[in-house]
């Protein structure tokens, strides 16, 4: 609680008590959401206590700013258990914000197709999750001020948000397809046997992130929405081999579309 007072502290003399109310975090190249918005940013290395960003694609910057009339807190880029953080660490920064009055969390993530239906530069929306990582943010000594000791996890990614969200696509002729995302730890990428399993276990898409962060804005009691963008189709799915490359050069392609559901879901919450 220390460090968070600390961190919020600071935040709060930047930003001259600016009040966010939705959050977002962007996954990999995912940065260019940020491109027309005007606000304060404010680098990862100059927050006390935050990790530092060391993926590229993921620009290390807290950005707030006004979308659609509502004052959001905008994470560009995020902190993965693959760099060597705890996942304590990796989800410090949801806290934060849910101290700073954040009501919201929308979290996108670039992930590996597993559902043959599923077509690169697809949005996935994320209805629920398997956590695949071998460990759980929440583990350790509960903070009781912060949430009960063992959290419901049965409407993770609020069934309201995401009907509001097919509504919005809906709206703008989105073909909005539904999943549910599996986290491994990364950083390898999956094997064929690997995506194999998943499938079976009812994977659609995979990924190294968003899980830890999902868990803990339910822990708080925050809204949470989620949402993929399909970069690649995974190992044994296709023939290509796989590259961070190509997930930035999709990322960015689709990230548009994005976009505009994303905005359009803010200005309806």
């Amino acid at each position: 609680m220390e460090k968070i007072k600390e961190t919020l502290n600071y935040l709060n003399a930047k930003i001259d008590n600016f009040n966010p109310e939705i959050a977002i975090i962007l996954g990999s190249g995912l940065s260019v959401f940020c491109d027309n918005l005007k606000g304060k940013s404010i680098k990862y290395n100059d927050i006390p206590n935050f990790p530092h960003s060391s993926v590229s694609g993921h620009k290390g910057e807290l950005l707030y700013c006004n979308i659609e009339g509502k004052n959001c807190a905008i994470m560009q880029g995020r902190f993965h258990y693959y760099e060597g953080y705890s996942l304590q660490d990796c989800t410090f920064a949801i806290k934060v914000l849910k101290m700073a009055g954040i009501k919201t969390l929308i979290i996108t993530n670039a992930a590996g197709g597993i559902n043959k239906n599923y077509n690169i530069g697809d949005i996935i929306l994320i209805k629920d999750h398997i956590n695949f990582m071998g460990t759980n943010p929440l583990i350790g000594k509960n903070n009781e001020s912060l949430g009960e000791r063992f959290p419901d996890m049965s409407n993770v990614y609020s069934l309201k948000l995401r009907e509001t969200a097919k509504k919005c696509a809906s709206e703008i002729n989105m073909n909005l397809k539904e999943g549910v995302y599996l986290a491994t730890t990364g950083p390898s990428y999956e094997t064929a046997a690997e995506i194999k399993a998943f499938s079976i276990l009812g994977a659609d898409v995979v990924g190294m992130s968003s899980v830890p962060e999902a868990i803990v804005s339910n822990y708080l009691k925050m809204d949470t929405l989620a949402f993929s963008i399909v970069t690649n189709h995974a190992t044994g799915i296709s023939e290509n081999k796989l590259s961070h490359k190509e997930v930035l050069e999709t990322g960015k392609k689709a990230s548009l579309k994005l976009s505009s559901l994303i905005n359009k879901i803010i200005k309806n919450i």
